[in-house]
């Protein structure tokens, strides 16, 4: 595994981390999300005036993954708002990663080593210890099989934008921050019709006047976020990539702890520590 790529998907997962505490810091949610998709959507479609289109045959890959994007954002706010968040984000987070090692592997022939093998299942093992207290509790309250299948659900929807992002980069990597551009200015024109149908137009502008610094500072995250990890993906095998990118579970964690008064304990510490020994691994074995 390239050490340059892997200080560009930690660089990725650590804005990762704080777009998410953007949004948790919003008094409503889905809204603030919606303003950063177009947020995004409207700073990249600029870019692209700059940096040009991508190679026709990477558009198909484009609308396809907005597409899967935007129902990725569906999905997640449906599981949202009937399941607790320390059910469906550990759950969903976790699994992806082992599923894009499928789709690797049949879609771009990525067959993980022994140790880089070992470097994923510690990585998706150390996010399963830091969601286990509150995964513990909340299974113990009700049963919880309709939040898993959507979690799973999420995660499935994850991967496979992850493989077409991918596929797209890897046979194009010089094309590869005009792929994500054009992936950007699309998505709003797939979740904004829907979240206006939803909330209204009036509901959506009152969105804007209460946090305008931090939706445009969530916006720009959001970007730069992806499109930096798309630019490791371009260069370094997708199965490992899309595993270190998920430490943004622990930059999270910590960011919690710091800024929103969440518990960080020792079973946390403990599954960070697994997660950065599976990096470990990668780096060295992968």
């Amino acid at each position: 595994m390239p050490p340059f790529a892997i200080v560009l998907l930690m660089i990725s997962a650590g804005m990762h981390a704080w777009w998410n505490l953007i949004l948790k810091q919003s008094p409503i949610k889905y809204l603030a999300m919606n303003w950063q998709v177009l947020l995004s959507g409207a700073a990249a479609l600029l870019a692209l005036f700059l940096v040009g289109l991508p190679p026709s045959v990477l558009w198909g890959f484009a609308v396809l993954s907005a597409l899967l994007e935007a129902m990725y954002f569906f999905l997640l706010m449906y599981a949202y708002t009937d399941h607790d968040f320390s059910l469906i984000y550990p759950i969903a987070r976790g699994a992806a990663p082992a599923l894009v090692v499928l789709w690797a592997a049949f879609f771009l022939k990525e067959m993980p080593t022994i140790g880089g093998l070992l470097g994923i299942g510690l990585i998706i093992f150390g996010m399963g210890i830091i969601g286990w207290t509150n995964l513990g509790s909340v299974f113990t309250a009700r049963p919880q099989l309709r939040g898993i299948l959507l979690a799973l659900g999420v995660a499935l929807l994850i991967s496979l934008y992850t493989i077409v992002d991918g596929m797209a980069v890897k046979a194009y990597p010089q094309s590869s921050l005009a792929y994500a551009l054009s992936m950007f200015a699309l998505m709003p024109f797939f979740t904004t019709p829907v979240v206006s149908y939803r909330f209204g137009i009036k509901t959506i502008l009152q969105a804007w006047h209460v946090h305008p610094g931090r939706l445009l500072l969530g916006g720009v995250l959001g970007v730069v976020a992806y499109t930096t990890a798309l630019f490791a993906y371009s260069f370094a095998p997708l199965n490992y990539s899309e595993a270190i990118r998920e430490v943004s579970v622990v930059i999270g964690a910590f960011l919690g702890w710091r800024f929103l008064g969440e518990t960080m304990g020792g079973i946390r510490l403990i599954g960070a520590a697994v997660i950065f020994l599976g990096i470990a691994l990668i780096a060295l074995f992968g």
